[in-house]
């Protein structure tokens, strides 16, 4: 068990490019070689995959039909021989030694449970960040308060035992949105416990078009509105940053600063406007 086999799964639509440079820094882990796998499943992408998956040694390319990238982790899930199982996405850089702090995390908790790592935003121009990434960068990917305060662990950063998911079940595959939101509360109700894990790292594409940042907003709004109906329970904010944080920025001009804030009142209203149509049309799935 100090080298369990891994498996990684990675769901892909349409990003060629990101997952060519996700596979790359999966290809050199200083995990053994012989000790992992990756998954990566196609989830209707225009253009096959394959042919990008097969210039590297360590992954095998699967396909998923139904839409929804909870649907595709399950097919990868359905696939995987690992006695481990680690997620990440398509437009996702693991550190080098990713799979191996993981694993060693996962092994050192007391029981079987969840290790959920660091995801760093990076921004298109490091010294010149976008209001949009700015934004974007005080309110994704707080892993350490999904775990601690939620109960969950987005998927870009995930390991786990297969036997975690025997026991819990696969994702929802209704869900386009906070599927990993709804699997982690199973998992703690029937008391596997998470871990928040620093050195577990993996590096994401901040959003830089308030476009990127609408749709993606309107997708989490919906599958958080859902979720939280489902389990008829209220679940803490997944946090919108308060005006005295943007002010203190250091890297952001008092333009940019009133830009963000600005972003946060429309984002907050999208987040209303969501569960209110939700509410009114009864949507049962997003």
């Amino acid at each position: 068990m100090s080298t369990p086999f891994v498996s990684v799964i990675i769901p892909v639509y349409n990003d060629p490019i990101r997952l060519k440079t996700c596979l790359h820094t999966l290809e050199v882990q200083t995990y053994s070689k012989e000790a992992y796998e990756v998954i990566v499943v196609d989830n209707g992408s225009d253009e096959s995959i394959a042919p990008i998956v097969a210039e590297f040694r360590q992954a095998k390319a699967s396909f998923e039909p139904h839409p929804g990238s909870y649907a595709a982790r399950n097919k990868g899930l359905s696939l995987a021989r690992g006695e481990v199982i680690a997620f990440t996405d398509a437009d996702c850089i693991p550190a080098p030694d990713w799979i191996e702090k993981g694993v060693q995390h996962l092994l050192n908790m007391p029981e079987p449970g969840i290790v959920g790592g660091k995801v760093e935003l990076f921004f298109q121009d490091p010294d010149h960040p976008t209001a949009v990434e700015l934004y974007n960068n005080m309110t994704d990917f707080d892993m350490q308060m999904y775990i601690e305060k939620a109960n969950f662990t987005a998927t870009a950063n995930l390991f786990t035992f297969n036997r975690v998911f025997e026991q819990v079940g696969y994702f929802d595959r209704s869900l386009k949105s906070g599927g990993d939101l709804e699997w982690g509360q199973r998992a703690a109700a029937l008391g596997y416990k998470l871990l928040y894990a620093d050195d577990v790292r993996i590096a994401h594409p901040a959003r830089y078009s308030l476009a990127q940042l609408i749709a993606k907003e309107r997708r989490v709004a919906k599958g958080l509105a859902i979720v939280r109906r489902s389990l008829k329970k209220n679940l803490p904010p997944l946090s919108l940053p308060p005006v005295f944080r943007t002010m203190r920025l250091k890297r952001a001009s008092f333009r940019t600063k009133m830009m963000i804030i600005v972003l946060w009142f429309v984002i907050k209203y999208i987040r209303i406007e969501e569960r209110w149509r939700l509410k009114v049309c009864n949507v049962k799935n997003v």
